[in-house]
């Protein structure tokens, strides 16, 4: 480990940059500020979500630790919304099963990112582990603002991204044994948050394809497999097709040529 020096901190070397040289990882500010830039709207977003988990929990006999350990632990927002319920009327195994069978998609988003994190050394563990829905959609679509460390970049948007998360579940479930009134309709606010993130997407985004591609293959799964199951053989039909049309729709010069 090497000293802090010129505001920035040294990280071991254990990856080459896009230009050969051993990439020393220096966090610098420039790199703090462009994570925060990218980070900014997930994490107020994640705070105030946070805060309703965190509250929803507390109204089901949860405090703010267990609502902590479930946002560094699990860290996967649906699944832990869902589950709530599921652990207030004792059915442990039954939101176990549904939890692994809603994070699934969480398996197809990782091996979408292995071209892009094969060069990340011992942080790739860590990069995988809390690469949730928001912080994939950020990460997935480019190499960052010109002028910033890759690798720093990614660690901190993933970073602050699962921070904002368990810092607004802890806030949700302290703040919830202070305050008296029906929760109904907070576990709403993933699919509002999901629903953003789409827009955005096909905002920031020409190529439409994969937002197209998502909608269309979810609905037929849904019609054909049921409520309970279409999760995973909606994720395996976009997950082929996006792989089988990465040339078309990754632009030229992507992450690809490292």
């Amino acid at each position: 480990m090497l000293p802090a020096k010129d505001c920035g901190m040294y990280i071991p070397a254990t990856a080459k940059d896009k230009t050969g040289e051993r990439d020393l990882r220096k966090i610098t500010g420039k790199d703090i500020k462009a994570a925060l830039h990218t980070s900014s709207p997930i994490i107020v977003t994640f705070l105030v979500l946070g805060i309703g988990y965190g509250i929803l929990m507390q109204k089901h006999g949860y405090g703010p630790v267990w609502s902590l350990l479930s946002g560094i632990i699990i860290f996967s927002g649906t699944a832990q919304f869902v589950s709530v319920t599921m652990l207030s009327s004792g059915s442990v195994l039954m939101a176990f099963i549904t939890a692994l069978m809603i994070s699934a998609r969480h398996v197809f988003f990782s091996i979408s990112m292995i071209g892009r994190y094969r060069n990340e050394g011992r942080r790739k563990g860590y990069l995988y582990y809390a690469l949730c829905d928001e912080t994939y959609a950020m990460l997935s679509k480019d190499d960052g603002p010109e002028g910033v460390n890759v690798s720093n970049y990614r660690l901190l948007v993933t970073l602050f991204d699962q921070s904002a998360w368990v810092t607004g579940s802890f806030l949700g479930g302290w703040i919830g044994t202070l305050l008296t009134f029906d929760s109904t309709g907070i576990d709403f606010a993933m699919t509002a948050l999901f629903t953003t993130v789409f827009i955005q997407q096909w905002i920031d985004n020409r190529n439409h394809l994969p937002a197209v591609l998502g909608v269309a293959a979810t609905l037929a799964c849904r019609i054909i497999f049921g409520r309970d199951i279409f999760l995973i053989p909606a994720m395996i039909i976009i997950i082929g097709v996006l792989t089988a049309a990465r040339g078309r729709i990754e632009p030229e010069g992507g992450e690809h040529h490292d």
